[in-house]
């Protein structure tokens, strides 16, 4: 891998090298509802930390599962909770799984900011703060990212035109800088 490039085998080599990724994407069609996909922060930090010579899984907080399911009660979304905390429970780790056809329902509270409903995961993958970031793999091993590698490869934090608060980018961009300092912003 050159730092500008990475393939899609490339980047899987480097997820996987986080044995907590390997283990959820092993046990990800056990959960058993639709539209499953790990994504985000353990994808892409796995790949900076490889890229800086730190294992893969250092400094991870946490490990995102989203979903979509039509139900869209708070029942069922925490069903689906309670069996990923029973499947995972061995890893240690904390997951946080949500129904991404529930998000525009509390989104305004948490953020103060109004959200439409989402109609997909890989709407809301495309949806994050950071272009580099929009990364999911499905239950299925499917590898989705709407924007490629590249900026992920060569560390250049965008943001994303579909997901436009910057507040929220800035702090985001803050703390990817802090514990990856080589990271930089696009021009």
């Amino acid at each position: 891998m050159t730092p500008e490039h990475m393939t899609e085998a490339e980047f899987l080599e480097m997820v996987q090298r986080n044995p907590v990724n390997a283990a959820i994407l092993e046990r990800l069609p056990r959960l058993g509802v639709p539209q499953l996909y790990l994504v985000a922060g353990c994808l892409f930090q796995a790949v900076w930390n490889v890229r800086s010579g730190r294992p893969a899984g250092q400094g991870i907080r946490d490990y995102d599962l989203f979903y979509w399911d039509a139900d869209t009660s708070y029942k069922a979304e925490d069903a689906v909770i309670r069996r990923a905390e029973v499947l995972f429970a061995d890893l240690g780790v904390r997951t946080e799984v949500r129904n991404q056809a529930r998000v525009h329902l509390w989104f305004v509270e948490k953020y103060g900011l109004p959200r439409p409903a989402i109609l997909s995961s890989k709407e809301s993958i495309r949806q994050f703060l950071v272009r580099c970031t929009c990364l999911g793999i499905s239950a299925s091993g499917e590898v989705y990212a709407p924007y490629g590698f590249g900026d992920l490869a060569s560390g250049i934090l965008r943001p994303n035109p579909l997901n436009q608060t910057p507040e929220l980018y800035a702090a985001k961009v803050a703390d990817y800088q802090a514990r990856w300092p080589w990271l930089r912003l696009a021009e």
